[in-house]
């Protein structure tokens, strides 16, 4: 065993041909400039991809906070109604007592059905 890894570290390797083989030319091994173009094509398309993903990420992250946002207001507008509700000593209960004058139910209010 020893003398197989003393054999393989010893061993030189082949140096690479600076040349091609016969019969090959050097557009067979080169992309050329088609391959280029279709390599930058593809980098192009790809940036603009990642570009277009993370504006619309944006975009949803935004339209979700400013719907927290509203939610949030809206909850604290019930909550500071409900509160001045209360605080009014006078006042009926919250959804009784809305009427007109004249005892009917107000046409904005009560069961509607269309």
């Amino acid at each position: 065993m020893h003398h197989l890894l003393l054999s393989l570290a010893t061993t030189p390797t082949p140096l690479p041909t600076p040349t091609l083989r016969e019969g090959i030319s050097e557009d067979q091994v080169t992309p050329g400039l088609l391959g280029f173009i279709m390599t930058a094509f593809f980098v192009v398309a790809t940036a603009l991809l990642i570009v277009d993903m993370v504006r619309r990420i944006r975009r949803v992250r935004y339209r979700a906070q400013v719907e927290e946002d509203r939610i949030a207001a809206a909850a604290a507008a019930d909550v500071d109604a409900a509160e001045a509700a209360d605080a009014a000593p006078g006042a009926p209960a919250h959804g009784q007592g809305q009427g007109t004058a004249d005892g009917a139910a107000d046409p904005g209010q009560g069961d509607q059905r269309y």
